[in-house]
């Protein structure tokens, strides 16, 4: 018999603490442990108690939940999922989070009864299972915020020589570079677009699954990060190289070509998706648009959501990367693009960016 997903809840809040306790409750397969109302008190039972997963809200006394993060991350790493408020702040102080280690986050949206966490119980538990099986690291992601650099901070290992092969008899011409991802995604594109060339040839779009007002902060902190230029694509807007375009949180990026020329395409969800936005739309329309003359990686992530267009980027001619095993937070999405045979190489987090550089000159 499995043992329980054991779960420590903090939120200075006992309404709050009191709600998640009694999602939580409903699920067999997990267990509160335990409930602080400060970072303090946090910490502290992260130690005593060694929870599998930490809902840790932002706003708290004494010591707020990033504090208690960047302790927590340091001396007792373990799975973090945030409990953020939908305002521009709370936005970006929740990419902050995902910087700093945090695997995932959960919105309240207490002003909107359609998003309202009190009606999402399976959302929120689900979020609190894929946490318990991801992997945990202290280290932060590249996300600088003084200057902006694409300076590696550690050595990159090189590719193995079978993927040089493999890419010499890749017969297309890049014109677009398509990237999908999800838990524990922020982090990982960090990695990626910090060491993707400023003056790449071709223009980069993302399916990074997050709800509407995330986005936009994530893009906006890697666009000061970063020497590549990075902004939430908007409906209608030419698709230029040498940029990063992300697909709005809870809607649909779509790649249109007019007459060669790429252009974005931002509609909400029609049925295509239980993820909003879906790799799989972005990359069905990267496969009309520009076919064989793509290069297309996924990332970290749970389920396998763009495995079947990724698989037909590749019967067509792409080139298709996916993130290995021992670097994933969540090996769920790239295993299901190799389990289909549609990986043309499995690389570590810090190559890809390398091997993308190569075959986009």
């Amino acid at each position: 018999m499995n043992e329980k997903i054991k779960v420590l809840i903090v939120d200075d809040s006992a309404f709050m603490r009191n709600i998640l306790e009694r999602m939580i409750k409903t699920s067999s397969d997990m267990e509160v442990v335990g409930k602080a109302e400060n970072g303090l008190e946090a910490v502290e039972l992260v130690k005593s108690l060694k929870p599998d997963v930490v809902t840790l809200d932002i706003e708290m006394p004494k010591m707020n939940g990033l504090e208690a993060l960047k302790v927590i991350m340091k001396e007792c790493p373990t799975s973090v999922v945030m409990v953020s408020s939908l305002t521009e702040q709370g936005a970006k102080e929740t990419i902050q989070a995902l910087e700093l280690g945090a695997i995932d986050f959960i919105p309240k949206a207490l002003d909107n009864a359609a998003e309202n966490i009190f009606k999402k119980a399976e959302f929120v538990k689900d979020k609190i299972t894929a946490a318990s099986r991801a992997k945990v690291s202290g280290k932060a992601s590249r996300f600088v915020t003084s200057s902006r650099s694409t300076k590696p901070t550690d050595k990159v290992a090189m590719p193995k020589m079978s993927g040089y092969l493999k890419r010499a008899s890749y017969k297309g011409v890049p014109k677009l570079l398509v990237i999908g991802s999800s838990t524990g995604g922020p982090k990982a594109l960090s990695e990626v677009i910090s060491g993707l060339k400023s003056n790449l040839k071709v223009p980069t779009v993302i399916a990074q699954h997050m709800p509407e007002g995330f986005t936009n902060a994530l893009a906006d902190r890697m666009d000061r990060s970063y020497d590549i230029s990075v902004k939430e694509a908007e409906d209608g807007e030419k698709l230029n190289p040498g940029c990063v375009y992300i697909a709005p949180g809870g809607k649909h990026l779509r790649v249109e070509n007019r007459l060669n020329t790429l252009y974005a395409k931002i509609s909400g969800d029609k049925g295509e998706s239980p993820f909003r936005p879906s790799v799989n739309v972005l990359a069905e329309s990267a496969n009309k648009a520009v076919g064989a003359n793509c290069v297309a990686v996924m990332l970290t992530g749970m389920g396998s959501d763009g495995a079947k267009e990724f698989k037909t980027l590749k019967e067509s001619g792409a080139y298709v990367i996916t993130q290995d095993e021992e670097t994933c937070t969540v090996y769920g999405m790239p295993k299901s693009v190799v389990d289909l045979n549609a990986s043309d190489e499995e690389l570590s987090i810090t190559q890809i960016a390398t091997v993308v550089n190569a075959l986009i000159k």
